[in-house]
């Protein structure tokens, strides 16, 4: 039997009965600055209220609007897009669009700089890169939220984990392919809030002092203090980066021996000219 798989469920650790955690629970509430008060994922009349989950010792973000905790990622990005004391403001879900007008999706957020006069001066692109879930986490959501009090240390059966593979190359990826290579084409500088522990499955990238680089890759995790307490998004590292080469270290495999791929063929191969004497 395997733990508990549930983290946090609607902004508060499972183990949290404290009065706010009880109401979100019951509300359905997203404390983390959804575009509505209640939580949306998945669905908008039963929603899956997970917001991170366990990897053996390790908080894993699985929901993108959990890490507007405080908007302290508008804070850290901007400290990289802006020079010090400049004003700005985050605009969330801004729509992107291609030369032709097509959508390249929308912008998690946009911040943008700006004068006494409210015109725009410069402006920065953050996107925020939650970790996909291997496994029917609404199962165990469902089971807990039928009985939070005695069922905080349930043991699940089922196999609940992060799938970062698909993370990487499902969402990142063509995140950096279409968006990132928009705002880079307008030489504007990216910057991308990331789990600490999807980050550590990625290859190493390759690193610029801050001053030179165009890409920012955040990284945080979720650290608690009190037994009690919330967990708090904290900014774990900040790698300085340039576009290009980050884009091409990402998407690029690392080829693996080609006499193990010819070996296969050649099995294959075997198996079906002996099918057809």
């Amino acid at each position: 039997m395997a733990g508990q798989p549930l983290a946090e469920v609607f902004g508060f650790p499972v183990d949290d009965f404290s009065s706010e955690a009880e109401g979100h629970r019951q509300g359905r509430l997203c404390p983390f600055h959804n575009t509505v008060p209640a939580c949306t994922k998945d669905k908008v009349e039963n929603p899956l209220g997970v917001c991170s989950i366990f990897s053996g010792a390790e908080v894993v973000i699985t929901c993108p609007i959990r890490f507007r905790q405080d908007w302290k990622i508008t804070q850290d990005a901007a400290a990289f897009f802006f020079p010090e004391g400049t004003t700005w403001v985050a605009l969330p879900e801004a729509r992107l669009a291609d030369k032709t007008g097509q959508s390249a999706g929308n912008i998690d957020v946009a911040l943008v700089a700006h004068n006494g006069s409210g015109r725009i001066t410069d402006f920065g692109v953050l996107e925020v890169q939650a970790v996909y879930i291997s496994g029917n986490v609404r199962q165990p959501f469902e089971y807990y939220m039928q009985d939070p009090q005695n069922r905080t240390a349930m043991a699940w059966s089922g196999t609940i984990r992060p799938d970062f593979l698909s993370s990487s190359r499902k969402r990142l990826a063509p995140q950096l392919l279409y968006k990132g290579g928009i705002i880079n084409a307008w030489k504007k500088k990216l910057a991308i809030a990331v789990d600490y522990s999807f980050f550590s499955s990625l290859p190493t990238l390759p690193e610029v002092a801050q001053s030179e680089a165009d890409m920012a890759i955040f990284v945080y995790e979720l650290l608690r203090g009190a037994p009690q307490g919330q967990y708090q998004l904290t900014l774990r590292r900040t790698v300085y980066t340039m576009f290009q080469s980050a884009l091409t270290t990402i998407t690029q495999a690392e080829a693996g021996q080609m006499e193990e791929f010819t070996g296969r063929l050649q099995a294959r191969l075997t198996e079906r000219l002996n099918r057809s004497v």
